[in-house]
């Protein structure tokens, strides 16, 4: 973006387009054999930053004819980048200007393409001459204001066109609800009465070139903000329920900064200079972003999104840009200062930063004089200002981890005595003061609700449940059960599991479930203001109250079962049991603990009921009956995890498309999904967007295998051609991990069964050799020769059973069944692991 106060005698016009930087100017040609005047041409060249020598070097030039044998002169007004709506390609746009009669001006819109060649889009003329505050957007369009009215012309029409009210606009650009808008934002005056009119009443009016809609731009910017507001850039704008939801900076002429959530002013800033013209966002990646505003007569100043306060300011600037010169991912700004010595086709004195570590300077040395060191003090003194802020806060959030690490720490030591008097034998005393700063880790009532009857293993505590619930989506019943996660840190391999009511067997029944775990954070109660204080002032306020509110994980585990068996067992109530195993270091013993079961519950089934509305139907929900929706629909969707990478440049906003495509609301309860508005509980999607990088993110989709399909045909229409999307290991649902443990249970039970039928032969010598013939006789005497002869061959068939049972004889049929039916349960084993592993589903 070029700054207004440009010399006239420079007419030269920068550009950023993709990291590098584009130079047009006008000049007249030398005149050629057998003409006697010259012609005009449009001189571009494109320059590309090199980090190593740290300056731009020319990549290519070229040389555009606009008018042979022509007098008359020809001017840039305004350069910009604009989307071709007919080939869908963003290009540079150069909006010419010829002044052939007096009161005549000719205007002509030219694009360049990648291969360096110019095509001329539209012609119009006026009686006038645009000012600088032209703008081209989409189509391509321009827009201009003039005597009042904002006027506009595009590709499509060929003429020029009139908004139907009267408006001083402060907002020309592009508004992103459904699809791109062009919207004209400004205000009008009331002129009612005379009183009114001297008064200044105006109100913010809005309008969308594109269907000639009107509407009240007070749901943008309040009325009492219009007729100061200078300039105004949109930092985020959706459609939710035909209502307008936007986020907003903007500039007035109070010298403020302003920041507008939905129409209401949230922070203000105060600015170092007067007449603010752009403002522009730079994002810094994890550092993150910056708003930047151009001001009339060369200033810039820059100004914290997070803190909301001015970062650094310069003087003295021509231009400003933002992209990625260094190509490193994230935004830069460009700062072009003005030089009497620089060549039209070069930028030789500019410096190239993100107040984040990267910054290159060239010619800064030579351009700092008089003026320069004036206003040096003002810019360190706002940069320690901003520095000392940003420090401020951050040992605010410093001091409240170490004091939630002094409270653990108590805690741990007056624990691990009180497991050691325990152990002993010994009364733990606890003082004063130290019962004081104790909070039980569950309610007294539901320790007492707790069934000790039911626990199969004693001597351990069962884990307290702080809530039971069960939800019934179409054929299938969720049953869920809330722990906190104190007591889960001693406890692993927790399970759920529905048992059925004894009937005439007097036995309950295992019903069939999948159980699932899910770690999850408490909805808390909303107590802030409407107009929240800096996070600093916060923290302060927080730290000197005493202990820091922290906000503890709790772990539901949740079963899903299908709800036919359960009708017609004949049962009403289905006891639901929790299955655990006690850590080693947790229990106290040296010995392993075994497994615990004990009762959480239980679930009634009435069909004569009336029916739950649908799940999650309002996003904004953000009670603990909502979280229960949520965990339900993650239990019973399945879960597929893709990895997004984009190689060669930054990703897009994928969170975004999949909000305008689908569409879907982000949940309050949980901000990182978002759910669709389905007409049941078959048709909801899940979506969680978490960008690692600015070059890959990992997306996990919640649906059917159908939806899925679907989803990923247009996801991968959106992406560009060079991003790559890997389904990772977890994703493929229930296909492949419950074949693979079915198959290795089936193998020990194969080996188990098989072994036992080999070792259950008869033993060698059986009963009737202790009889002789039917007939019993007394045993000789062992001191004579015979009774000796006896006990030898006694000795001697006792020493052959036990050679027997140690290394006994099987049948060779037997054991050939055996190795082929352990061959093929392993051979299923294998091909169960094999497609868990090489699988379309799990391929990372």
């Amino acid at each position: 973006m070029s700054m207004k106060k440009d010399s006239p005698s420079q007419q030269r016009k920068l550009l950023s387009f993709c990291g590098n930087i584009l130079t047009f100017h006008c000049k007249r040609s030398a005149p050629g054999d057998g003409e006697s005047r010259r012609g005009l041409e449009l001189a571009f060249s494109r320059l590309t930053f090199q980090r190593d020598a740290c300056s731009f070097s020319k990549a290519n030039s070229g040389i555009a004819v606009i008018n042979k044998n022509s007098s008359s002169n020809v001017d840039i007004v305004a350069c910009t980048l604009a989307l071709h709506v007919k080939n869908r390609i963003t290009s540079p746009s150069i909006l010419l200007v010829e002044n052939k009669k007096r009161d005549v001006f000719n205007y002509s819109l030219l694009t360049l393409s990648s291969s360096n060649t110019t095509e001329t889009h539209m012609e119009f003329k006026l009686p006038y001459r645009i000012k600088d505050d032209v703008t081209i957007l989409q189509g391509p369009t321009a827009l201009w204001s003039h005597d009042g009215f904002v006027f506009y012309t595009f590709l499509q029409s060929g003429e020029i066109r009139q908004v139907p009210i009267k408006l001083s606009p402060f907002f020309i650009g592009e508004f992103h609800l459904n699809k791109r808008k062009i919207l004209v934002l400004g205000s009008q005056t009331q002129c009612l009465n005379d009183q009114l009119a001297t008064s200044g009443g105006s109100e913010t009016l809005g309008y969308f070139v594109e269907d000639g809609q009107v509407f009240n731009g007070a749901l943008i910017l309040p009325h009492a903000y219009s007729s100061i507001t200078q300039c105004m850039c949109v930092v985020s704008a959706g459609e939710v329920n035909s209502v307008f939801k936007s986020t907003l900076v903007a500039a007035t002429s109070k010298k403020q900064l302003v920041y507008f959530e939905n129409g209401v002013p949230r922070e203000v800033c105060r600015l170092p200079f007067e007449e603010p013209e752009h403002i522009q966002i730079v994002n810094t990646g994890r550092n993150g972003c910056l708003f930047v505003i151009s001001f009339n007569g060369g200033h810039v100043c820059t100004v914290w999104k997070d803190t909301f306060q001015v970062a650094l300011c310069w003087s003295n600037v021509s231009s400003l840009h933002v992209d990625d010169f260094v190509g490193c991912g994230t935004d830069q700004m460009l700062l072009v200062f003005r030089s009497q010595s620089a060549p039209v086709g070069s930028v030789d004195n500019f410096l190239i930063t993100d107040l984040c570590g990267t910054s290159y300077s060239h010619g800064q040395e030579s351009s700092e004089g008089p003026n320069a060191s004036d206003t040096a003090p003002e810019n360190y003194l706002l940069t320690v200002q901003a520095l000392q802020s940003r420090l401020q806060s951050g040992l605010t959030v410093l001091q409240d981890l170490q004091r939630d690490v002094s409270v653990k720490e108590r805690v741990l030591r007056q624990s691990l005595q009180s497991l050691a008097d325990m152990v002993s034998g010994r009364e733990h005393i606890l003082t004063q003061t130290e019962q004081e700063s104790l909070v039980s880790l569950w309610d007294e009532d539901e320790e007492e609700a707790v069934d000790t009857n039911n626990q199969i293993v004693t001597g351990i505590r069962p884990p307290p449940v702080e809530k039971l619930w069960h939800r019934f989506i179409e054929e299938r019943l969720v049953v869920g059960v809330i722990l906190t996660a104190e007591c889960v840190d001693s406890v692993e391999s927790v399970t759920l599991s529905i048992l059925t009511e004894g009937g005439q067997s007097r036995v309950p029944v295992v019903i069939e479930t999948q159980s699932r775990g899910s770690w999850f954070t408490p909805p808390r109660p909303s107590s802030h203001p409407s107009h929240p204080e800096p996070a600093a002032k916060r923290g302060r306020q927080d730290g000197a109250g005493g202990d820091s509110d922290t906000v503890t994980q709790k772990l539901a585990v949740t079963a899903v079962t299908d709800l036919t068996p359960l009708l017609t067992s004949g049962s009403v109530r289905f006891p639901v049991m929790l299955h655990y195993t006690q850590r080693q270091e947790s229990s106290g013993s040296t010995t392993a603990p075994g497994p615990a079961v004990v009762q959480c519950g239980q679930v009634r089934v009435d069909i004569q009921a009336k029916p739950r509305p649908q799940l999650l139907d309002d996003s904004r929900l953000t009670t603990g009956e909502a979280v229960e929706d949520l965990l339900s629909l993650l239990a019973v969707l399945e879960t597929w995890t893709f990895l997004i990478y984009s190689p060669g440049h930054t990703l897009c906003d994928v969170a975004g498309w999949i909000q305008r495509s689908v569409p879907c609301e982000r949940l309050e309860i949980n901000p990182r999904y978002l759910l669709t508005n389905p007409a049941g509980p078959s048709a909801a999607m899940l979506f969680n967007w978490e960008q690692t990088t600015p070059f890959q993110g990992k997306l996990s989709v919640h649906c059917s295998q159908f939806q899925l399909l679907r989803f990923l045909d247009s996801l991968c229409v959106f992406l560009p051609a060079s991003c790559s999307v890997l389904p990772l290991r977890n994703s493929g649902g229930k296909g492949t991990s419950p074949r693979l443990a079915l198959s290795l249970e089936k193998e020990v039970l194969s080996l188990k069964q098989g072994v036992s039928s080999l070792l259950c032969g008869e033993e060698v010598g059986g009963e009737g050799r202790k009889s002789n013939g039917g007939r019993v006789t007394d045993p000789p005497d062992p001191s004579s020769a015979d009774g000796l002869r006896g006990c030898r061959e006694e000795w001697e068939r006792s020493t052959l059973r036990s050679r027997s049972s140690l290394r006994p004889l099987v049948d060779v049929e037997r054991y050939r069944r055996l190795t082929r039916s352990l061959a093929q349960a392993r051979l299923q084993g294998d091909l169960a692991a094999l497609l868990k592993t090489h699988l379309p589903g799990a391929t990372l």
